[in-house]
């Protein structure tokens, strides 16, 4: 499959959305060097989880779709397939 940026029309949104998740990762440095409750700290890694795992679904759709149109226009929609499954598993683990 061809690497390409399929995600370039949401670059600001996951740019933004790092910027916030480095924030959010600082901020709970910052809590744990200051003692903070533990569910208090639990709660904002949980958060940072989320909003990781929103970024790579973002990043995760655009590239679907992009493989699936060039597949469809290059008559190689078996080797997509494999891709995407093998991107989705390492996604999800």
């Amino acid at each position: 499959m061809k690497n390409s940026t399929t995600y370039s029309e949401s670059k600001e949104d996951l740019v933004r959305r790092l910027k916030k998740i480095e924030g959010q990762v600082k901020g709970i440095q910052r809590m744990v060097e200051s003692d903070k409750y533990c569910v208090d700290v639990l709660i904002q890694v949980a958060a940072v989880r989320a909003a990781i795992n929103r970024v790579g679904t973002i990043v995760f759709e655009h590239h679907s779709r992009g493989c699936m149109r060039n597949a469809v226009e290059n008559n190689d929609q078996e080797a997509a397939i494999d891709e995407l499954i093998g991107v989705l598993t390492k996604f999800i683990k």
